[in-house]
């Protein structure tokens, strides 16, 4: 369920795979070998406001001194990957550049709120660490991300394929004394960057020649291949019902595999993609007579019906109608396997 939102590993997102190494390894040395030098990472507002220690607004709000944190957002990061291929990675940056901007802004205002309006004084140090981005993530996890039902328990209760990221997240909002208003501040300025209030999106990013600076030097460094394989071990109740999932899995990655071939061959003046040609067994599985050979692609059974809701659903992440429609018809009307297809090549 924690891939469910793309192929895993961490195929086209060198900076998510940055993220995961860099802070966790700084973290883990902080807190095992140099447990002296924390002082110089702990988020102390009142230092930053007080005695102007500027420093503190980038060494405390980059690498996490509770070794629970980490855990927790490292495990987010790596699932909000798929950002990063569906943006790009200069986008993706520019994104977290921001919301680490805002919500270190949005800090000072919220504590200070807090004191004025009800009098309640919050301790100068916070939760220290990448946190702040990490929980801006959830707003277009939640906007563009589909829900699918996975399973239903308790009559109404539902469990989707984003359900335990909205655990995992609350877990990590429930870490520590202070760090709700870490959260608060980067889900407000997450929102902010993402419905593009006051054009912070075009203030506060990437310029182009830093990205290509960084993707001659950092990107060979932390790039992954592509995976091969993505074979998962059943987890039916019975040996048939694993089967049946191996066989469902093995259809999905030879689905995957021709969508990849035939985009790479895609000619350069555009058009849509011929799904009639690429899935000719999934489309027509049910045609007696398809073996035969000799009945043109026209003479084919006519298109299956797909959802105008999961159409809409593909289109407001950033897909053409066309391509969702395919997708949709492709995959015998399974919104996750057409989000897979779509957004991971």
């Amino acid at each position: 369920m924690f891939t469910s939102t793309g192929s895993s590993g961490l195929y086209k997102a060198p900076l998510s795979k940055s993220l995961l190494l860099v802070p966790s390894a700084l973290s883990l040395l902080l807190a095992l070998l140099l447990p002296h030098c924390q002082k110089f990472f702990v988020y102390d507002l009142h230092a930053v406001k007080n005695d102007f220690q500027i420093w503190r607004l980038i060494c405390g709000r980059v690498i996490c001194l509770d070794l629970k944190d980490t855990f927790c957002s490292s495990l987010l990061i790596y699932n909000f990957r798929i950002f990063e291929r569906r943006y790009g990675s200069r986008k993706f940056a520019s994104f977290l550049l921001g919301c680490w901007i805002l919500s270190a802004l949005f800090d000072f205002l919220l504590v200070e709120a807090m004191q004025y309006s009800f009098g309640i004084t919050v301790a100068s140090n916070l939760p220290s660490g990448f946190l702040a981005p990490v929980f801006a993530l959830f707003v277009p996890f939640y906007c563009s991300i589909p829900r699918v039902q996975v399973a239903q328990i308790l009559g109404p209760l539902s469990i989707t394929n984003k359900t335990l990221i909205y655990i995992l997240g609350l877990q990590l909002f429930t870490s520590g004394s202070y760090i709700w208003i870490v959260a608060i501040s980067g889900l407000i300025s997450g929102l902010c960057y993402d419905r593009k209030m006051l054009q912070v999106h075009q203030v506060l990013c990437i310029p182009s020649w830093v990205a290509q600076f960084f993707s001659w030097t950092l990107e060979p460094i932390f790039s992954s291949s592509e995976p091969t394989s993505e074979a998962r071990v059943g987890m039916g109740a019975t040996v048939d019902i694993q089967r049946q999932q191996r066989m469902e899995q093995l259809d999905r990655q030879l689905m995957l595999s021709q969508f990849a071939q035939v985009r790479r061959q895609r000619q350069p003046q555009g058009g849509m993609i011929n799904w009639n040609r690429l899935f000719p067994p999934l489309r027509q599985r049910r045609n007696i007579n398809y073996q035969d050979g000799r009945r043109s692609e026209q003479q084919a059974s006519p298109p299956l019906q797909v959802s105008e809701e999961q159409v809409a659903r593909l289109m407001e992440m950033g897909f053409s109608r066309g391509d969702a429609l395919e997708a949709l018809r492709a995959s015998n009307n399974d919104l996750n396997v057409a989000t897979n297809f779509l957004l991971q090549h």
